[in-house]
């Protein structure tokens, strides 16, 4: 019986299911693997959560987690920040992390973002974080620099606002240390620098380098499943 794919967002988008799509359609014809894709709360995914937390996401994976008994587990970016903070679940065989992170315990999202070069811009408004100062192309240029125009357009149209406290909110557990781990370093990544994505890397089980930007599930769905496939079977 093959395993489920569960696949956690990176920060300041919406519709999880979207960003995933192309990866999770053709796991599924290769593999016959079903996938779900967890809802954020801290980006607004969840109605009438406004001032959710790391904590708040971390416990909305734990419930999907809950309802599955082999999972194979996908975080991209801030996701596995989240993956940590979930801590160990006995649902979970494999720890995947897209252009992620391994966070001790004690660590928060925002400091991991604030030991990049060149940081995303940002704006904090209400309590709230946004993407500052960017539109569809200079968005494009960056965050998805290897995807066509039309899924620039789509992407750009799904980011979103998400709550502060997510970004401040120390992180107390380590969820991707207990089951074996692979860590998938996107070498064209304008957002994620190579560099970091390996410092975190290095505490993971398996390390694969992918020739991509940020977001490889999107762009080259190819590589993630080649990635994935062996994983569920």
């Amino acid at each position: 019986m093959t395993s489920t794919v569960v696949f956690v967002h990176g920060a300041l988008v919406r519709d999880g299911a979207w960003w995933w799509q192309p990866t999770a359609d053709l796991l599924l014809e290769r593999t016959g693997a079903a996938s779900v894709t967890v809802a954020l709360p801290s980006c607004g995914e969840v109605p009438g959560t406004p001032d959710a937390d790391l904590t708040a996401d971390a416990a909305a994976l734990r419930a999907v987690l809950d309802a599955h008994r082999d999972v194979v587990l996908v975080g991209h970016s801030y996701g596995g920040t989240v993956i940590a903070e979930a801590g160990t679940h006995p649902a979970v065989r494999h720890v995947v992390l897209v252009s992620s992170y391994t966070p001790p315990v004690g660590v928060t999202q925002g400091s991991i973002m604030g030991a990049e070069p060149d940081p995303v811009t940002i704006r904090v408004e209400d309590g709230r974080i946004a993407l500052d100062g960017y539109d569809v192309d200079s968005f494009g240029a960056r965050f998805l620099q290897d995807g066509d125009a039309a899924t620039q357009r789509e992407a750009f149209a799904r980011t979103t606002t998400q709550a502060a406290a997510a970004f401040g909110t120390p992180t107390t557990r380590t969820g991707w240390a207990d089951v074996p781990s692979t860590a998938v370093v996107c070498t064209e990544d304008r957002i994620t620098t190579p560099g970091l994505q390996r410092e975190h890397a290095a505490r993971a089980s398996d390390v694969v380098e992918l020739p991509t930007g940020h977001h490889p599930f999107v762009t080259r769905p190819d590589l993630v499943v080649d990635v994935l496939a062996p994983l569920v079977a």
